[in-house]
């Protein structure tokens, strides 16, 4: 399976990671929507031409009214059935649509009034399957029977709750977020890896199928899968996302964070779940980011290695500051 290129930018001690390729020839920065829709239409047929709203403008549409819950699923059930069973991102539910239904009817019972409604009202997310969800069963992408694990609810997962989120459900992950792989296929192309260990979230986010997903990071397992599925990937600094209630793989380097289709999307849900956000920090600047220099980049292709090179001239004429930081020298 041929990989896709990715670069990381790091953001100031804040920071962001935020996917810049999906392919190595010299398409937009982050595939378009429409992009992904076409690639989408050929693999499974007519779809709906209308672009599908981002993260911001969904929430905007639930809170204020305009649409209603029960309308919101009837739309995400008929996508749903028509793409998880080739693309795979999901682990199965009985009556998935059915409990969703019940738990929105009750959302909207407690906050019929548009103006009292939390910040996440109705927002569906995917779980990686190392986050502990109260009312879903956690095997960390393993054959292991669930009984074997029992953990307090994720922190990330209870805030987003109280916030009016409703949990799609668990999103396949590498097993124990390492190595082996799950059924999961990358929606552009499904004969192309979707990325791992965060492999279901990215894919759900890129096929539409959820406007928000959580991941995790030890080494590559956010910037990865969001590059290959042509997503946006947010990980944070550590330990500026809670890992409470997430299975470890190493502690002392693992990372929460998140998947949703756009930057824009990525900065609001920074600013709800990240403690301490400040929004002003780049409204003064650019931010300066940092490139690999030395032999790091000696791993990679040449075909990498010129898009590479594309990417940081487009980004230094965007009036970004593009700095080389010397690695493994």
């Amino acid at each position: 399976l041929k990989p896709a290129v990715y670069i990381g930018i790091n953001i100031s001690h804040r920071s962001a990671l935020h996917v810049i390729k999906n392919s190595s020839n010299n398409d937009p920065i982050i595939p378009t929507q429409t992009q992904t829709k076409f690639h989408l239409q050929t693999l499974f047929g007519k779809m709906n031409d209308m672009p599908t709203p981002n993260l911001v403008e969904t929430l905007h549409r639930l809170r204020s009214g305009k649409e209603s819950l029960s309308d919101y699923l009837d739309k995400l059930e008929s996508t749903f059935d028509l793409l998880e069973p080739k693309i795979q991102a999901f682990l199965p539910e009985e009556n998935r649509f059915n409990r969703l239904r019940a738990e929105a009817a009750n959302l909207a019972g407690r906050y019929p009034d548009p103006q009292s409604r939390p910040y996440l009202f109705g927002l569906l997310i995917g779980v990686k399957d190392i986050f502990f969800a109260d009312g879903f069963p956690t095997r960390a992408g393993s054959q292991l029977p669930p009984e074997e694990f029992a953990g307090q609810e994720s922190e990330i997962v209870s805030k987003m709750r109280r916030a009016g989120a409703l949990v799609l459900g668990k999103t396949v992950t590498t097993e124990f977020a390492y190595f082996s792989p799950g059924p999961t296929r990358n929606p552009n192309n499904l004969a192309h890896t979707p990325g791992g260990s965060s492999s279901g979230s990215a894919a759900a986010v890129a096929a539409d199928l959820v406007p928000f997903a959580t991941g995790t990071q030890t080494i590559g397992s956010i910037s990865r899968p969001a590059s290959f599925c042509g997503v946006a990937g947010y990980k944070p600094s550590y330990g500026r996302l809670s890992t409470r209630g997430i299975i470890p793989l190493s502690p002392s380097v693992d990372h929460a964070g998140f998947f949703t289709r756009d930057v824009p999307s990525a900065r609001l849900m920074a600013e709800f779940l990240v403690e301490g956000w400040n929004r002003d920090l780049y409204q003064h600047r650019q931010p300066a980011l940092g490139i690999p220099a030395g032999p790091y980049l000696e791993y990679a292709s040449q075909e990498m290695l010129e898009h590479f090179n594309r990417t940081c001239e487009r980004l230094a004429l965007a009036g970004y500051k593009i700095k080389s930081v010397e690695m493994m020298s």
